[in-house]
């Protein structure tokens, strides 16, 4: 691991012929390039999409545990406290720690190791202060949502539901640094075998404190408290523990938190990229229930956003290695190599998108049946999945684009896109499409995906006008524009 660490923090590409031989051969040498950053997206990639499934599968069982509860009042209590937390918090603290891709990736590729944990304590510190508020509101949704006027017996349900996550919120504050921390390394086992064990811990954990202790639903979301603090004792255990961490591995200073304002110069704008996005869909099943039959409306809806969540993990785990790439070897001031990443990510990206969107197309028959026998929602779906295909390629390439900006340190620029593509466009062509021309679901669909289509073009016009000898010049100032540590800083336990 620890070779394969050093060897992804070396420049892709040689600077000069001497070190290449003297190879001439251009079209051999580019195929060779090619695969051997292909080769290194995808250690980065395949595993990422196991910790992205794994951790999904958290949510999922839960879920699941509820369902075999009597009576359909714990599942839709559940489900609709689930969902909120994710808007309300995951999305947040997901969006919050995408800064450390841009921080730290450019910050290990500079070989500037003591900033890379420095960085990270700023965001934990950071995402924990974020979760007081957060939890403030969770305590407060069931009388939020009966202010909103969903029904008092669901929204008390998912009240009370919400408040048993909140010890599971400050968990994640701190798991999503340290995913970031080790991702930037190149150290994807250990977040991959931390979530598996997790998941396997999780699920027999979770329907003893729901069938076996009385808890009911509310243990469900006790015990996804229970197993995100189990990831984070497995991952701190891990870099305190490994080699693999001894460069990066640092006490914490005082001046480790004098930079929270470099951190949320870079995390305010990435959390807004990845909210304004996520938010958008939740609204597409908010105006769903405002549609004539409102039960077959939503549940096609919520079928298909759910077989996109499902599929957006394998461009999430693309992103994610393409994040790391780029921003190591801006880091390392090599902007050919992070040129030479992104025309990988994307050609690996396109290639999932039409692999992926036509299996969908051709068993679109088939994909209501695995979440409804009623025949009337299985043709609902089968018609609406070659739209879903559409998103499905534009998701898929927007995800990898996402990776890329937050490897560049362009959150900000992300987040002017997402806001006027689905805010500006999207959202008001689904009201005009769904209500006013009377086309159901499927206007409402059609325009995300105007907003989709549009967030796509913009983001793959700013990654291929780019200037990349210019990031990498900005990358490093970036590092170095910070002053290290003093020898002579004492460390916050020394102090106290």
């Amino acid at each position: 691991m620890a070779a394969a660490r050093e060897d992804a923090a070396l420049p892709l590409l040689p600077r000069s012929k001497a070190e290449t031989g003297g190879d001439e051969n251009v079209p051999s040498w580019w195929w060779r390039q090619w695969l051997r950053e292909a080769g290194r997206v995808g250690y980065l990639a395949l595993p990422m999409l196991m910790v992205s499934l794994a951790q999904y599968a958290v949510q999922v069982a839960s879920n699941m545990m509820v369902g075999h509860l009597p009576g359909v009042l714990p599942l839709s209590s559940a489900a609709m406290a689930t969902s909120l937390a994710t808007v309300s918090g995951s999305s947040v603290l997901i969006g919050l720690a995408g800064a450390l891709e841009t921080l730290c990736g450019q910050a290990y590729g500079a070989k500037q190791y003591h900033k890379v944990g420095e960085h990270t304590y700023r965001a934990i510190f950071t995402l924990l202060v974020f979760c007081i508020p957060l939890s403030i509101l969770w305590v407060f949704m069931g009388n939020i949502l009966v202010l909103l006027g969903q029904d008092p017996l669901i929204a008390e349900g998912a009240g009370r539901y919400m408040v048993w996550l909140i010890p599971g919120l400050f968990a994640n504050a701190v798991i999503q640094p340290i995913t970031k921390f080790l991702q930037t390394q190149s150290l994807i086992y250990a977040l991959l075998l931390s979530s598996v064990a997790t998941m396997a811990i999780h699920i027999p954990l979770c329907y003893v404190i729901v069938f076996k202790t009385g808890f009911g639903y509310t243990g469900a979301a006790l015990s996804v408290s229970i197993s995100y603090w189990l990831n984070v004792f497995m991952l701190v255990g891990y870099i305190v523990l490994s080699s693999s961490c001894k460069e990066t591995r640092t006490c914490p200073t005082i001046e480790a938190f004098k930079g929270v304002d470099v951190f949320l110069r870079l995390a305010l704008p990435s959390a807004l990229m990845i909210c304004l996005e996520w938010w958008s869909y939740e609204l597409l099943i908010l105006m769903s229930g405002l549609l004539p039959n409102p039960e077959l409306q939503t549940s096609v809806l919520s079928i298909c956003l759910t077989s996109i969540a499902l599929l957006y993990t394998i461009p999430t785990g693309i992103g994610a290695a393409g994040s790391t790439r780029v921003a190591n070897e801006l880091g390392a001031g090599n902007p050919e190599g992070a040129r030479s990443a992104v025309r990988v990510v994307m050609s690996m990206a396109l290639m999932d998108a039409v692999i992926v969107s036509g299996t969908l197309l051709a068993a679109r028959h088939l994909v209501g049946r695995a979440y409804s026998s009623e025949e009337e929602v299985i043709s609902f779906v089968a018609s609406m999945l070659p739209l879903v295909c559409i998103s499905v390629v534009t998701d898929g390439l927007q995800g990898v684009l996402a990776g890329i900006a937050r490897g560049c340190g362009w959150q900000h620029l992300g987040a002017y896109v997402n806001l006027g593509s689905f805010y500006l466009l999207g959202i008001p062509m689904a009201i005009l499409l769904g209500f006013v021309l009377n086309m159901g679901a499927r206007g409402l669909w059609i325009g995300v995906v105007c907003g989709s289509v549009t967030q796509t073009t913009l983001m793959a016009a700013i990654t291929f006008c780019t200037d990349w000898p210019k990031m990498a010049e900005k990358a490093r100032e970036r590092v170095f524009s910070e002053k290290p540590a003093e020898p002579g800083s004492r460390s916050l336990l020394e102090q106290l």
